[in-house]
């Protein structure tokens, strides 16, 4: 479904497993800071808010989107994490390194989660301008953060289940 149809952060938190026990990494960009702060703090209040206590929470930050790869990757790699959420933003410009970086990231991402250790979030947004990332970062669109951390949990759970 297209985000601009459906709030990223309306959720029924009756259908979201409980976090309690679950340990989760989030590696963030800090390119586009004031996106990726915004996406983080959904994800963070929104695991919280689910019950996984703070101290089961780790955030680390890499300087750009392309570097989630590296950084997902050594938190999945680690055996301390239930679920790794990588949040970055990218927003076109005049070049084609947008798209490098997006197809980049968006690979790197999918070959760590292909590998099984642990669910992998997607959580890049890939935008034309900075008025789609802020809608999309607590915007009239909602928090991709929070969207991705109730996919986090929802991932934990369906491993455990298996």
């Amino acid at each position: 479904m297209a985000t601009n149809l459906h709030n990223l952060s309306e959720y029924d938190p009756s259908s979201v497993p409980s976090a309690q026990g679950m340990r989760f990494g989030i590696v963030v960009s800090e390119w586009n800071r004031e996106v990726t702060g915004n996406l983080l703090q959904g994800a963070y209040d929104t695991l919280v808010k689910q019950g996984a206590r703070e101290e089961d929470i780790t955030v680390q930050t890499v300087p750009g989107s392309f570097e989630l790869v590296y950084g997902a990757a050594r938190m999945a790699r680690s055996e301390r994490f239930d679920a790794v959420i990588a949040i970055g933003c990218v927003i076109r410009g005049d070049t084609p390194h947008f798209d490098y970086i997006c197809q980049g990231t968006t690979q790197g991402l999918a070959d760590i989660n292909r590998e099984g250790r642990v669910p992998v979030v997607y959580g890049l947004l890939t935008c034309n301008d900075m008025e789609q990332a802020e809608a999309r970062s607590g915007g009239m669109l909602g928090n991709k953060g929070d969207e991705c951390a109730v996919t986090a949990i929802k991932m934990v759970d369906y491993s455990r289940r298996l």
